[in-house]
């Protein structure tokens, strides 16, 4: 489920923008942001699994209510945010395949992603399967649309330096790295990897880490993959506020079977995503509020903002880029419990996280909270 979450429609759409408005020279960021964000899933199953509740529960047993509180609306404000992104990109989808109206594509959004959370048969494990199948079909997609499209590979390899581009360049990281570290997903995993029977511990976390490893590395290689087929398409013909009827409609100049797998991968990413969504928020108010509202009332809580905005004509490409803005805003709120947590001996025992792994956490966390600034100060 975290590895489905992290090739939500927000990724195409932060991926077009980076890749008409600067080229492939964001690929070093959108590389760095898929290897942290499996660093970061990994020290959130660690902390699940060892510490046996979920990181909402552990902030809920551990901190202050003045803290609690603060941490669980910035929770739901991150899974609004999400859920916007992926009612946005799967009804855009559809508008897109069939002519379907945003509005009655986002009703149908929430209504299937309800359902596949619901509905599925063998309980978590059939939502897993489900899940995999996602990702593997959006995986297949890209590298059909990169075999297609064909883009450079000098540039792509050129793009791997790290650069800061100017104009601009703030938002756009910041859209990358809100879509490839997903806060709402830090909290899911980690509740998922504490209800995970494991006979014995060093062995569930070889376990974790090996998934965490396979899904990651799959969502990596399709980010990548989508910001190099973007930046082959888009300069010169779209700047950095392209849209996604727009890149719909100059991919399909270039390859009308790209255009139409492209448009297939975003409604499979969508529906598929706004499951995970689902499972999220169910986890962020089960576990800091200690209660477990029906899945009904949960999904309505955050599909009711996403149909406002899609019904009040707000462009979709335009919510899925500010949802992803606000998602970077939100990566640090997730991980300084996180962190704090996985260096506590009275939570994790002897296998809380060194000194090495909270270096490099903090540092990552100070880094998105540097991005942030940034892109606040540019944008003033």
């Amino acid at each position: 489920m975290a590895g489905m979450a992290y090739v939500d429609p927000g990724n195409f759409a932060a991926s077009a923008a980076a890749g008409a408005g600067t080229g492939y020279a964001l690929m070093w960021a959108a590389l760095t942001a898929s290897i942290a964000a499996a660093f970061v899933q990994y020290l959130a199953a660690k902390v699940g699994a060892v510490g046996g509740a979920g990181l909402a529960q552990l902030c809920r047993e551990r901190l202050r209510p003045a803290a609690v509180w603060p941490l669980w609306l910035q929770a739901e404000l991150v899974c609004a945010a999400t859920d916007l992104a992926e009612v946005a990109g799967t009804a855009t989808a559809l508008n897109l395949l069939t002519g379907m109206p945003l509005l009655a594509g986002g009703l149908l959004a929430g209504a299937v992603g309800f359902l596949i959370m619901t509905m599925t048969p063998g309980g978590r494990r059939g939502v897993e399967r489900v899940m995999a199948a996602a990702l593997t079909a959006v995986f297949v997609c890209f590298a059909a649309v990169v075999a297609v499209v064909h883009p450079s590979v000098h540039g792509a390899a050129a793009g791997l330096a790290p650069r800061l581009p100017a104009g601009g360049g703030a938002a756009l990281m910041a859209g990358l790295v809100g879509a490839t570290i997903m806060p709402h997903v830090i909290y899911l995993h980690s509740a998922l990897a504490a209800r995970t029977p494991r006979v014995d511990a060093d062995a569930g976390l070889r376990a974790h880490r090996l998934n965490v490893l396979t899904a990651m590395t799959v969502a990596g290689v399709v980010n990548v993959g989508m910001l190099a087929v973007f930046a082959a398409v888009l300069p010169g013909r779209a700047g950095a506020s392209v849209t996604m009827e727009q890149t719909h409609h100059i991919l399909a100049a270039r390859s009308p079977a790209a255009a139409l797998i492209v448009a297939l991968a975003l409604l499979v990413a969508g529906l598929a995503s706004t499951g995970v969504g689902v499972y999220a928020g169910q986890e962020v108010m089960r576990g800091f509020l200690r209660r477990s509202p029906p899945a009904t009332v949960r999904r309505l809580v955050t599909l009711v903002p996403s149909l406002i905005v899609l019904g009040a004509g707000v462009s979709p490409t335009r919510a899925l880029l500010l949802s992803q803005i606000v998602l970077s805003f939100g990566v640090p709120f997730g991980l300084a419990p996180l962190i704090w947590l996985a260096r506590r001996e009275d939570v994790m025992g002897a296998r809380r996280a060194g000194v090495r792994t909270t270096a490099v956490a903090t540092a990552l966390s100070c880094a998105l909270v540097t991005l942030n600034v940034w892109t606040v100060v540019e944008a003033v």
